[in-house]
């Protein structure tokens, strides 16, 4: 989990992992973190956030906090989602949470998506072969998480506390009978196919 941040630690240099969490829900925000972790930090956490369950999740929010020399977050809506597109909007989501990080970087490692006009590594599996972007990992979907708990509570009926905005039978049934929300994806299928 660390042969990309030797590498570049041994050679001096800052590294800042980024991630995101909403990419393929059909509700809620796409949520970006970038984490700066003290050079030849050994590993501690237990891999990247799918692989943990909520608690170890949340656990190791806390400890990333504490570890890190600089965390910085992101969040873009589902109407900029639906206006520039999931994929543009990740990247903004991205940059706009390593502006956050307010600390120097020299080189940023992330999960697959290349950033134009960064100096950037992405990897396939970045999120598992880099501890610094597995961190960025676990604080976006925190985040993410915490948001759709708070749509939750306004939007009950989709019980987003429970699918976080991803297309379950009930969400899917619900969206069938022509019934959605503000936050809502409407560029995404099957959405994009319903009058609104």
């Amino acid at each position: 989990m660390l042969d990309y941040e030797l590498k570049l630690w041994e050679k001096g240099l800052t590294v800042a992992g980024v991630d995101e969490a909403g990419r393929g829900p059909l509700a809620g925000p796409v949520v970006a973190a970038a984490v700066i972790l003290p050079p030849f930090t050994e590993p501690f956490i237990k891999g990247d956030s799918k692989k943990l369950t909520k608690e170890e999740r949340e656990e190791a929010y806390e400890e990333i906090k504490k570890r890190a020399l600089a965390v910085g977050t992101a969040v873009i809506d589902s109407v900029v989602i639906d206006r520039i597109n999931i994929l543009r909007a990740t990247k903004l989501a991205m940059k706009r949470a390593l502006e956050d990080l307010k600390h120097h970087y020299d080189i940023v490692i992330t999960d697959y998506v290349k950033l134009e006009g960064v100096n950037c590594i992405p990897l396939v599996k970045g999120d598992e072969k880099s501890l610094s972007c597995a961190c960025a990992s676990i604080v976006a979907k925190v985040i993410r998480d915490k948001i759709m708990e708070i749509y939750h509570r306004i939007y009950p009926e989709f019980d987003f506390i429970s699918n976080k905005g991803y297309p379950t039978k009930k969400h899917m049934e619900l969206i069938e009978k022509g019934k959605t929300t503000e936050i809502h994806r409407k560029s995404y299928s099957p959405l994009k196919n319903k009058l609104f």
